[in-house]
């Protein structure tokens, strides 16, 4: 389905791999995802650093910045330099109003430890539509080199992340904002 939607439009495919044995998979993915469940996953970045292809590495919800870095570290010694970060909240003693804590103080800090682009998901950071576009606007106020934000077109019926996605209007208004 990914293939035919960049046939149709020329959108880029970025997905999330789960394990090594799914890269024969990924020959025609643009970007590959670690999710942030497996940031830690060491064979598997270790195997990705094998591929000739941009890695986009997730934060883990208990990662530190440190962590992050040594992830990306296991991808970029293994001979793919092509890292870009992502933070997506993380854990905190918050757990009744959103799903993580959007901890934007690490996109100037990432900044000015690396060379590699930081990019932020407000989206899963708080899992609730009407927070994705303050913290989109944050996120690019605060120097963030990407946004990955949930689109769908019905977010009621979706069948996962309805609840922080953002209809293709929302969506357009969050774009001119944030490029404003």
């Amino acid at each position: 389905l990914l293939e035919k939607a960049k046939a149709k439009t020329g959108l880029p495919i970025v997905t999330e791999i789960m394990d090594i044995s799914q890269l024969p998979l990924f020959d025609n993915v643009d970007v590959i995802q670690v999710g942030a469940r497996n940031m830690q996953n060491f064979e598997l970045l270790k195997a990705l650093g094998k591929v000739n292809k941009p890695i986009l590495l997730k934060r883990g919800l208990a990662g530190t910045i440190k962590e992050l870095l040594m992830s990306a570290e296991y991808i970029i010694a293994s001979g793919n330099e092509n890292v870009i970060l992502c933070e997506r909240g993380i854990r905190t003693y918050e757990s009744s109003y959103t799903r993580n804590t959007l901890d934007l103080s690490c996109v100037p800090l990432l900044h000015n430890m690396t060379h590699l682009p930081v990019v932020v998901d407000p989206s899963h950071a708080t899992g609730i539509s009407r927070m994705v576009k303050p913290m989109a606007m944050a996120a690019a106020a605060c120097g963030a080199d990407g946004l990955i934000i949930e689109v769908h077109n019905n977010p009621p019926c979706a069948l996962c992340d309805g609840a922080q996605s953002l209809t293709p209007e929302q969506f357009a208004e969050v774009a001119q904002r944030v490029n404003e």
